[in-house]
């Protein structure tokens, strides 16, 4: 997923791309996939979860900031 992927709950930066068993795809921010978790793996085929980009550390990071 890119930065231009938007939440199409709220319309925050994606991190959780859910294909749908009926067809068609869902976007969510890491709250909203939080939050709709168990009601999407039910009708999902394919959940796409990116939030652990949320912690990660950018490599350009002074070593105390890691």
């Amino acid at each position: 997923m890119t930065a231009a992927d938007r939440c199409d709950r709220c319309g925050a930066q994606a991190y959780v791309r859910v294909v749908l068993s009926a067809g068609g795809e869902l976007m969510f921010c890491a709250h909203h996939g939080r939050e709709h978790r168990d009601a999407l793996r039910e009708v999902a085929s394919t959940v796409h979860d990116e939030t652990q980009k949320l912690s990660a550390t950018p490599a350009s990071a002074a070593p105390d900031e890691r």
